[in-house]
């Protein structure tokens, strides 16, 4: 719970503090609707089968692996960039560049004569966009002060959310009016967005400094002590936490009900028949709008109820909130029923993504914020990317309702982790 000497809702939501991390979400959130969400749009309308196109989720798991290289991120400078902007702002510039290269690239493949070039092209956007995560992920945290990490994880999924607009919908005007690869070049211009917050934007305050180098050691007992202080310790560090493998489970399986309907969204409203454009106006803009509805209401939940009570309480909305996907069905090609769905889903999503957020940035220690949120973001990605992959082929075989019905039950065991982690270490996170 935030404490009383905290100052007020609204003088933490002047500071120019929250409009960088704003400006952050939208270089965040636009790269992902293209590595999968637009694409799978994409390749159902190339012809591609439910199953392949659920395959395609894999793509992302540069997302669950991106632990593996933030302690590089969070340790080693870019000797030029870092004299000229600092270590996060040049690591962030640096990846960003390559992005957009790396979009530009992907949108002149060609799903349906050579899948293998475009699953490569969405393997590379995949790869930049995760690494720009754990800058941009770090960079928030440090820029932020404790009281103000609820009310930033509303404001980074506010510009998420818009970075995924632009990604979403933006991409299918694009693509209506001019084809695919027009749109994915539209993509990449709309990343300068990133590129202008960086350059206007000031370097974070410094984490701990990473102990200096053993004097008159060689190179080997150096890397050795590299490896300690910029792999080991963050993760021993986290270990101490109580109940820590609980929380593990807890952060892979939190989203897994939403990642699993959302994973056949896109092959869904194709297979009702409803068109690029319909699915822009409704399911991306207004959908987009009502999840910025719904994180700002759950900033200013977490900021007065605490994180445990918002994470149940999202968490149980987000997971009902699958069932508006069955009525979708039964209804069929509707698009006032799907204005329904979508305001209903995105609203609850929107909640749970801003309390998900912020439990995940309590969990960092600010001497090892990119390496500590890596693993913690990385593993919440399993149940986007690895473990919803077979959605594709779970739809195929038990239709829609079925498959909508089953992803609500997979919301349920992480909210019973959730309940054990607040009965058996009240005074611990998530309620710190």
């Amino acid at each position: 719970m935030a404490d009383a000497a905290a100052p007020g809702l609204r003088a933490v939501w002047r500071e120019p503090r929250l409009a960088t991390v704003l400006g952050l979400g939208f270089a965040s959130g636009l790269p992902l609707p293209l590595t999968f969400g637009t694409l799978s749009f994409w390749l159902a309308e190339a012809g591609v089968s439910r199953t392949a196109i659920g395959l395609f989720a894999l793509v992302g798991s540069a997302y669950s692996l991106k632990f593996l290289w933030a302690p590089a991120v969070d340790a080693l400078p870019l000797p030029g960039l870092t004299r000229w902007f600092g270590r996060r702002r040049g690591w962030t510039l640096a990846v960003q560049a390559a992005l957009i290269a790396a979009i530009l690239a992907l949108g002149f493949t060609d799903p349906a004569a050579a899948p293998a070039w475009t699953a490569a092209g969405a393997v590379a956007v995949a790869f930049l966009s995760a690494t720009q995560d754990i800058v941009i992920d770090a960079y928030r945290i440090e820029l932020l002060e404790p009281e103000e990490q609820g009310l930033g994880a509303a404001a980074v999924q506010w510009g998420y959310r818009g970075g995924m607009l632009a990604g979403s919908a933006g991409a299918l005007y694009a693509a209506a009016a001019g084809g695919w690869p027009v749109a994915y070049g539209v993509m990449a211009a709309l990343m300068l967005v990133g590129v202008a917050t960086v350059l206007l934007s000031p370097e974070p305050r410094q984490p701990a400094a990473t102990p200096a180098d053993p004097a008159g050691t060689g190179a080997a007992a150096r890397a050795a002590a590299w490896f300690r202080d910029s792999v080991v310790a963050p993760f021993a560090d986290f270990a101490t936490r109580p109940g820590w493998l609980a929380v593990l489970l807890f952060v892979v399986l939190y989203k897994l009900g939403d990642a699993l309907a959302g994973v056949m969204a896109n092959p869904f409203y194709v297979a009702l028949g409803f068109t690029k454009i319909e699915v822009a106006n409704v399911a991306k803009v207004f959908g987009v709008a009502a999840t910025l509805a719904g994180l700002a209401v759950a900033g200013v939940i977490v900021y007065r109820w605490g994180l445990f009570r918002s994470l149940l309480v999202c968490g149980i909305l987000q997971a009902l909130s699958n069932l508006t996907y069955v009525v979708q069905a039964w209804a069929g090609n509707d698009v006032r029923v799907l204005t329904l769905t979508i305001l209903l889903e995105n609203f609850t999503g929107g909640m749970g993504s801003a309390a998900f957020v912020a439990y995940l940035s309590s969990l960092c220690s600010l001497a090892f914020t990119a390496t500590q949120y890596a693993l913690l973001s990385s593993l919440a990605a399993v149940g986007r990317t690895t473990l919803s992959a077979g959605g594709g082929w779970l739809a195929d075989r038990l239709d829609w309702v079925p498959f909508f019905l089953a992803t609500t039950a997979a919301a349920l065991p992480a909210l019973a982790i959730l309940l054990w982690l607040g009965r058996r270490f009240p005074a611990a996170p998530p309620d710190r």
